[in-house]
């Protein structure tokens, strides 16, 4: 979509200035979450409509959702599908989750019946450098520390099933490999949901010849396996079984595709997922339903909960508040051309998120002076934030910025963020939602009630999945990370052949890249432009359906920082969790 038929109209009249009240204090996420009035999950259930037939309780405060509710639900029409996404990422923070949760909250209060849809938190991130992936201050999905901690065990069946196959890929090379698999072309690594940089590469089957046979190996983390993308995408069992049939795990000798359907696994490994395909049903700080499912990441993998808790949520509720990851240039943008796609899904309208903290990261200021005022870095910043508002004009959405509001945010700032939306004619408006709820969020719920009765949306997939892997690229490149060339390694280019050659190329696009800029180059902050993208690997997700680029030097299996947020994290006496958030 172009400029010239952008949603809103510029305006450069100055927006009238607001009066800013002091934010309350607020006490840290686990004491607001551990002080919580929660409702009994069967009664959070039926005032979203789920009868207790459809309900599978996980003791008293999370449940799964039966997918036998959707087959009740068909003939209801759907609600309005509303796609929160945010800035370039920094460790500044910008608050996606936390808004996303305030709205619905704001929804709660207005009376409007909604329904949130998140991912599941991985442990790697929760123990690594995050502490926690369940929102903060009074904009949470509860109860915080199980939804963080294990949750219903969805993460791990998915790292059963993944390694049963790969277990099994070894086997059957080890037993007199029948399919005539070469050694050096098995695909499928294995995973665990922990941040573990001693993983991404190693050697095994050391040992005597009964331990198997030695060869070069590694693991990713879980929520980047093909399995949880699958998971995400699948609307019921029989999608899931299909889907898994078609993973490729390596090549034989005559370089064609050896499948996992090929190796007589596939019907253990739905017996492992059967119950994490149901999506997890659980409440916001004041009480309103979420949907908490799967968990891919968006910077490794598409970065969406999945499409059967976004269905559901669709047939139960009027508006639908779900996130995608990172920023608009990487979760949005496979929201957009992946999950939308093949789930048939039309956004209504857009919420970009936004805090004057992140555009002053991206205006050039370090970390630690944050806590100063300076609106010529805001300025700076928002640079960037117009990257990510025109990303989502192609696109074909309405939408509105919510600039998260943190305590050190002074008026000017947050006057200034307000006069660069208000001159790019898009709707702005201040969420307070991490430090009063859902009435911090009143002004944004309405504004977007207000854009989706007023703006129609013109969605649209930005490239044709049916041209050629590099046409597709330099689509991305050019429209989306604003990169001026695309080079390409010489493994990428045999593998885009590889994949030419077996008619593997007609499937959307997954770009691996880091979430700290716009470019492939994390250090590259604010809106960097006319660069070269770096093309460093190609890989098929044929299960999943989508072509996995890999750019820069974005890593499958993350690592540790320096004072991980594992330090932090510990039980008492009591049995309650401290320092998770």
């Amino acid at each position: 979509m172009s400029e010239s038929t952008q949603p809103n109209e510029p305006s450069r009249d100055r927006l009238p200035h607001r009066n800013y009240e002091a934010l309350p204090a607020v006490p840290s996420s686990i004491e607001i979450s551990q002080r919580a009035q929660l409702r009994p999950i069967s009664e959070v259930a039926e005032a979203a409509g789920v009868l207790p037939d459809e309900l599978e309780p996980h003791g008293k405060y999370k449940a799964k959702i039966s997918l036998e509710i959707l087959e009740r639900l068909k003939d209801r029409p759907d609600g309005k599908l509303i796609l929160v996404t945010a800035m370039t990422a920094t460790r500044a923070g910008e608050g996606k989750t936390v808004t996303s949760i305030g709205l619905a909250e704001a929804f709660g209060r207005l009376g409007v019946r909604h329904m949130l849809c998140l991912r599941e938190p991985s442990l790697g991130p929760t123990f690594g450098i995050k502490g926690g992936a369940a929102g903060g201050g009074y904009a949470q999905v509860l109860p915080m520390d199980e939804i963080n901690m294990h949750f219903t065990g969805d993460l791990h069946a998915v790292t059963s099933a993944h390694n049963l196959l790969a277990s099994v890929v070894d086997n059957h090379i080890f037993q007199g490999n029948d399919l005539g698999i070469r050694k050096d072309s098995v695909v499928w690594r294995r995973v665990i949901d922990l941040c573990d940089r001693q993983l991404r590469n190693c050697e095994i089957g050391l040992g005597s010849k009964f331990d198997g046979y030695p060869h070069p190996s590694g693991f990713d983390i879980t929520a980047s396996s093909e399995i949880m993308a699958i998971l995400a995408l699948s609307r019921d069992l029989e999608e899931l079984r299909r889907r898994l049939e078609k993973i490729i795990v390596a090549y034989d000798q005559w370089g064609k595709p050896v499948f996992a359907k090929d190796l007589k696994c596939v019907g253990a490994m739905c017996v492992l997922l059967k119950d994490a395909l149901k999506p997890n049903l659980v409440q916001t700080y004041e009480n309103t339903p979420a949907l908490i499912h799967c968990g891919p990441f968006a910077n490794i993998a598409h970065g969406c909960n999945s499409i059967v808790a976004t269905r559901i949520g669709l047939k139960l509720a009027d508006y639908v508040i779900t996130e995608a990851g990172f920023a608009a240039d990487l979760g949005a943008e496979k929201f957009l051309n992946i999950k939308c796609r093949q789930g048939g899904l039309t956004p209504a309208a857009a919420v970009l998120v936004a805090s004057c903290r992140a555009l002053k990261m991206h205006g050039g200021v370090p970390k630690e002076q944050l806590h100063e005022e300076n609106v010529d870095a805001v300025v700076r910043g928002c640079e960037n934030l117009r990257v990510h508002i025109r990303n989502l004009w192609k696109f074909g959405l309405p939408q509105v910025v919510a600039l998260n509001r943190f305590p050190q945010d002074t008026p000017a700032e947050l006057e200034a963020v307000m006069d660069f939306c208000h001159e790019m004619g898009v709707l702005s408006e201040v969420s307070e939602v991490a430090a009063r709820g859902g009435e911090g969020g009143m002004a944004l719920a309405g504004s977007v009630i207000n854009l989706i009765n007023t703006k129609t949306t013109r969605y649209q997939p930005l490239y044709d999945v049916n041209a050629p892997i590099k046409k597709k690229i330099a689509v991305l490149a050019k429209e989306v990370y604003q990169a001026g060339h695309v080079v390409y390694k010489e493994q990428a280019d045999q593998m885009i052949t590889r994949l030419e050659k077996n008619e593997l190329d007609k499937l959307p696009l997954c770009v691996a890249k880091t979430q700290l800029s716009i470019s492939d180059d994390p250090k590259q902050l604010g809106a960097p432009e006319g660069y070269t993208l770096a093309v460093n690997d190609v890989k098929i997700s044929n299960g999943a359906g989508f072509i996995v680029v890999i750019t820069g030097k974005v890593l499958l299996m993350p690592g540790m920082p320096k004072v991980p947020s594992v330090e932090k994290i510990d039980i008492g006496p009591d049995g309650r969790i401290h320092g998770l958030f």
